[in-house]
């Protein structure tokens, strides 16, 4: 998988979770992916100091990415 390849695939695992930060007034935007191994993401809106926030990331964005993009080992919230 290409570097552009891997990019798409965490967008598109992005897209899907969006919707659900968005209902709850929050957003999510890619930073950068790097050494194709661990994703940066910044949790936007509501989801900025949301107690919630850090298992929002382990549970539901870490492993949607990884179910589209396998080869990520960590995701890391950008503040």
């Amino acid at each position: 998988m290409t570097t552009e390849e891997l990019r798409l695939n965490i967008e598109k695992a992005l897209d899907e979770i969006r919707p659900f930060l968005q209902s709850d007034g929050g957003d999510i935007s890619l930073i950068s992916i790097d050494n194709d191994s661990s994703v940066k993401v910044r949790l936007e809106g509501a989801c900025v100091g949301c107690s919630v926030n850090q298992m929002t990331l382990k549970s539901g964005v870490e492993m949607t990415i990884k179910k589209y993009a396998p080869q990520i080992q960590e995701v890391i919230n950008i503040a």
